[in-house]
């Protein structure tokens, strides 16, 4: 009996565990579902296949405002084009300086490597989304 209750504890413990680290709760953030399949042989996105150059992708349906893609030498990183430590208005798409979004509203500065605040104390880091890789030229980035 001692068996069956410690395996339905187990159960319980790690079914209400949860490793989805890209559904954030920013208040500032709803979070769409979407997927883009990205084609590095395609001119927009050859930027990809070489570290540290950040494409923003700003089409309709993908993401809130858009998002950026960057080949960060360990892999993909995707973020929300959003800042993430502002209301939705007309100045909180990022903009991109290097290796780093900057978000007009408040210049604040994020690293595209972490997604983290290089200059400032703030609530919340980018928005991350999830990456995978399809083949060796094609990504997928999806919430």
């Amino acid at each position: 009996m001692r068996k069956y209750l410690l395996l339905l504890f187990a159960v319980v413990f790690l079914s209400s565990c949860s490793n989805d680290d890209y559904n954030n709760s920013n208040k500032y953030l709803p979070n769409y579902g979407f997927s883009i399949n990205i084609d590095m042989n395609l001119p927009l996105y050859t930027p990809l296949i070489y570290t540290g150059n950040p494409v923003y992708i700003g089409q309709a349906g993908i993401g809130i405002r858009g998002i950026i893609v960057m080949n960060t030498g360990a892999g993909y990183a995707a973020y929300e084009a959003s800042c993430p430590n502002q209301e939705l208005s007309s100045c909180s798409t990022l903009d991109l300086n290097g290796i780093n979004a900057v978000c007009p509203c408040d210049d604040v500065e994020y690293s595209l490597f972490t997604g983290l605040a290089n200059n400032a104390d703030v609530q919340y880091p980018l928005k991350p989304y999830r990456v995978e890789i399809i083949s060796e030229n094609v990504i997928k980035v999806y919430n």
